[in-house]
C-alpha cells in the first residue's frame, strides 16, 4: 500500500505537540469581539485542546500514527 497523502484542510486547522496531544485553535475570533470581556478575549487568543473523539482521525489524516 503506498503513502497517504496529508489532508491540507486538517494540517492547517490542527496540530500535534510532542507529548501527542492534538491542538486547534479557539473559536469565535473573527468578528463581535468587541462587545466580549477582557477575560473571554484573553482566553479566545490560547489554543485549545481537541477533544479524545477527534483525536484518532485528526492524527491518521496527519500520517502521524506510523
Amino acid at each position: 500500500m503506498g503513502k497517504l497523502k496529508t489532508k491540507k484542510a486538517v494540517s492547517k486547522r490542527f496540530k500535534i505537540t510532542k507529548t501527542g496531544k492534538v491542538t486547534k485553535q479557539t473559536c469565535g475570533k473573527g468578528h463581535f469581539n468587541s462587545r466580549e470581556t477582557g477575560n473571554v478575549k484573553r482566553n479566545k487568543r490560547k489554543d485549545g485542546v481537541a477533544r479524545k473523539p477527534l483525536n484518532k482521525t485528526v492524527k491518521i489524516t496527519l500520517n502521524s500514527s506510523k
